[in-house]
């Protein structure tokens, strides 16, 4: 339960910093212990008052035309996704995806360095489509960081925004899970054990988020973005 503990508060402080990511730090360091199953939905129980706090802390800065289109998009994704599921394997769509995403995170991280590519409403587009799919398949929220990240101009709308659509998002899976039978009283009650250091871990990064300067938290998104990918390639691989 220690490495629970770590786990939560470590990747809950990353969200603070950066609005985005817990689920990256938290499956990763448990996936050597724990099976999906378990992670993901105290994951997403531990993730919703999260991103409750940060769309809240933040709200000043939410845009309707950024938030509103790509709830709508990650809710629509679960279509395609049901479809993919069905006639394709999902490691290779998650391969693929990977490599979209570590793309996506090099080239935010170019940008920051005067490199990247213009942001046009095409290839805006096309990313809030496949981010959506991606959420809609799987949970992963690195596309969506991705997109908003383009769509915002500072820190602030990106986790105003982002913590909007992850609300949205989450909402719908809370009813899925639950459908499902995944939340049992053994989720529940490690879930109330880990609230309170997630919560803390959150807190943290918040305030540690003030005194780091906004341009070394983008790319320490970009650098997470990166991570993302090359981990949904490397669990995927044959």
């Amino acid at each position: 339960m220690v490495l629970w503990i770590a786990s939560a508060f470590a990747a809950y402080f990353v969200k603070g910093v950066c609005g985005f990511a817990n689920t990256l730090v938290l499956t990763s360091i448990l996936s050597f212990r724990a099976v999906n199953a378990d992670i993901s939905p105290i994951d997403l129980l531990l993730g919703y008052p999260s991103n409750l706090i940060l769309a809240w802390r933040n709200r000043r800065s939410l845009d309707p035309k950024v938030w509103i289109p790509l709830s709508l998009l990650v809710l629509a994704g679960s279509i395609p996704g049901a479809l993919l599921l069905k006639n394709a394997g999902t490691g290779t769509i998650r391969i693929v995806f990977g490599f979209v995403v570590i793309f996506l995170g090099a080239e935010m991280l170019l940008r920051e360095y005067g490199h990247g590519l213009s942001a046009s409403k095409s290839l805006l587009g096309l990313i809030g489509v496949l981010s959506g799919v991606l959420c809609g398949l799987f949970g992963v929220g690195a596309l969506l960081a991705a997109y908003v990240s383009r769509a915002t101009t500072d820190m602030t709308g990106f986790k105003a925004n982002i913590s909007t659509v992850f609300i949205v998002e989450n909402t719908f899976r809370l009813f899925l899970y639950g459908a499902l039978g995944l939340f049992t009283t053994e989720i529940f009650r490690t879930f109330l054990l880990l609230i309170p250091f997630a919560l803390l871990g959150l807190f943290l990064g918040i305030k540690s988020s003030g005194v780091l300067s906004e341009k070394f938290v983008r790319r320490l998104t970009a650098v997470l973005l990166i991570v993302s990918g090359i981990s949904l390639v490397i669990k995927n691989l044959p």
